[in-house]
């Protein structure tokens, strides 16, 4: 008999990832998450591109300022285009352990792996 723990339960969590990026880039990961959570039956519910912090005069630009730096560094004559200091936010079905196992999964799935210097294609942070 398995036995379920709270923290095994189905309920709503969270995934965030602040991003620079354009409208592609930002498909791009949506499509990551999308298809993380489907392999593993967790059900997205909502998702939010935000520009802002809920009860905070902060926006995304204060706190993610530091990926548009890293893209300048990363991409010396390319120009940033329309990309923007976003983040997105995924609210999911499903367990912890499947949370997890999603977030690894993503996560991975942003940057190339690898010891030796490279560019991540949508320069991000976990929130």
């Amino acid at each position: 008999m398995t036995t379920i723990t709270r923290s095994d339960a189905m309920r709503t969590r969270d995934l965030k990832f602040g991003l620079y990026a354009d409208e592609q880039g930002l498909a791009w990961v949506r499509k990551l998450v999308e298809d993380a959570a489907g392999s593993r039956s967790a059900r997205i519910i909502r998702e939010t591109v935000a520009h802002t912090f809920p009860g905070s005069e902060l926006s995304t630009g204060d706190v993610y300022g530091f990926l548009a730096e890293q893209w300048a560094v990363e991409h010396p004559a390319q120009s940033s285009g329309a990309r923007q200091l976003i983040e997105l936010r995924v609210h999911l079905v499903c367990s912890l352990w499947t949370w997890t196992a999603i977030r690894k999964t993503v996560l991975k799935a942003l940057c190339p792996e690898g010891t030796a210097p490279h560019a991540c294609r949508v320069p991000w942070t976990a929130a």
